[in-house]
């Protein structure tokens, strides 16, 4: 391997072990008789520090399959990485960079949930760690709140910087032409969604069983965590229902209103909500935040006016193709998935918001919708298919755009290279930045240190072909 190569490599490595340090959690203790390894103005990290990030960071790859292996070149850029960590907490005090309590809270507790579900059980992430939960939150609270802070001084600065459509065009040619990759097939769609509602009769049975539950639990004595465990059908129900706390405005209205009308340990009526009949125990209340247990009782599919649906559609897409009503005025008035209505039906890419998705990257039922539209314009029969939040749905599609597959060009693929090329160009710039920092701060290695790690991470300069063959790339504000 070339030194330039290594150099890339170690670059790249840095950034993104940086960035795990806001994804992992920090168990940062001093122990006596412990190795001083650097010394960043006030702050000391030791060789404790560093190995426990190594740790950290192999157990994240393995958690996204993606196995580590150790070696030397991971252990120095764990050091520099935790140097820049301090370095931009340093800057973040020149710009004035806060976090509120309430964002520390919700993203912390967000995070905890994160380790539940990857450890299996909150018992087994109590286990790991060898304390509970609260102690786990008590012992990281601040060094999460640094973690933001350094997130947040990243961003700002990553925000201000802008690319030229000339600068777009100087990337683009820069690029050997044999090097140009090949654009797979590319569409844009809109949909329209209706959701069948319940019959009475399916109604009625899950509400009953839903009252029969919750009898159970107050008048019997049933544990509310068993319960859920045996007949939830909500995402928490393997948790015991268990939700972390949370901001009520992230709940639907209806089931925030039912938990805050709670005392914490009480456990509500039967709640009606667009995902089914609730019982709720409140855990915890702080402010206008909530800990809850959920206990859901989904209305039986059988139960479901499918029929109901797929004539609503039906009457829609005829309005479409014999009325001339436009489809994306319909879409929003009438689909029943808020998100893409809101957009006149049109499906983006989540990540970068771009309105041509590869056609080989779409959902399966998406995906065999839209091979069977064959020209602009055309919009399918009523289709099942399931939505994010598991629910039973239908929907029409209408083709409108198709770019067939193609060697990369500025003409049809202009917002893609955009995104790429102000990508490559924040990321070099934030290095530059980030080495003009280092100077300004006391930064005092205790051993010796290769030349190619010292003073700040190497320039980066990433293949231009993944990202244009489909792969999702960070979206502008670099997530």
């Amino acid at each position: 391997m070339k030194l330039n190569d290594t150099k890339k490599s170690d670059g790249i490595m840095r950034i993104i072990l940086l960035l795990l340090l806001f994804l992992a959690p920090q168990w940062l203790h001093a122990q006596s008789g412990d190795r001083v390894i650097a010394i960043v103005n006030n702050e000391v990290i030791l060789k404790s520090d560093i190995d426990r990030e190594i740790t950290d960071y192999m157990r994240q790859m393995e958690m996204m399959n993606q196995p580590a292996q150790f070696s030397e070149d991971v252990w120095y850029n764990v050091l520099e990485s935790m140097i820049d960590s301090y370095v931009l907490l340093e800057q973040a005090k020149v710009d004035s960079i806060t976090v509120d309590d309430e964002i520390v809270d919700r993203q912390m507790d967000q995070r905890i949930q994160q380790l539940i579900q990857q450890a299996g059980s909150e018992r087994a992430l109590e286990q790991a760690f060898n304390k509970s939960i609260i102690e786990l939150r008590a012992d990281f609270r601040e060094q999460f709140r640094e973690q933001l802070i350094t997130q947040q001084t990243q961003q700002t600065k990553m925000q201000e910087i802008e690319i030229t459509r000339p600068e777009v065009i100087e990337f683009f040619e820069s690029i050997p032409t044999d090097s140009l990759p090949t654009i797979p097939e590319q569409v844009g769609v809109s949909q329209i969604v209706a959701i069948p509602k319940a019959m009475e009769d399916a109604e009625n049975a899950a509400m009953a069983r839903a009252v029969q539950i919750r009898d159970s639990i107050v008048t019997q004595g049933a544990s509310f965590e068993e319960m859920a465990r045996r007949h939830s059908t909500g995402p928490s129900a393997p948790n015991g229902g268990r939700l972390p706390m949370m901001p009520m405005s992230d709940l639907v209205p209806e089931y925030s209103a039912a938990a805050a009308a709670l005392n914490p340990g009480e456990v509500s009526e039967v709640v009606r909500t667009d995902f089914g009949y609730h019982i709720i125990r409140l855990n915890e209340r702080v402010g206008d935040q909530i800990a809850t247990n959920n206990l859901l009782i989904t209305v039986d599919e059988e139960g479901l006016d499918e029929a109901g649906a797929i004539e609503t559609l039906e009457a829609l897409r005829d309005s479409v193709l014999n009325h001339d009503i436009p489809f994306s005025e319909l879409a929003r008035r009438q689909s029943e998935d808020e998100f893409t209505a809101n957009f006149g039906g049109r499906i983006l890419n989540e990540e970068t918001g771009e309105r041509l998705l590869p056609l080989n990257s779409l959902e399966s039922s998406l995906y065999r919708t839209v091979l069977l539209l064959d020209e602009i314009g055309q919009i399918s029969e009523p289709r099942p298919f399931t939505t994010e939040s598991g629910a039973r749905a239908y929907r029409i599609v209408r083709l409108e755009e198709q770019i067939p597959e193609h060697r990369a060009n500025l003409e049809q693929d202009f917002a893609r290279i955009r995104n790429f090329a102000l990508q490559q160009k924040r990321m070099q710039e934030m290095e530059t930045w980030l080495s003009e920092i280092r100077d300004r701060v006391y930064i005092e290695y205790k051993i010796d240190i290769p030349d190619r790690f010292r003073g700040g991470p190497p320039a980066m300069n990433q293949p231009l072909e993944a990202p244009l063959q489909g792969v999702d790339s960070p979206g502008p504000d670099g997530r």
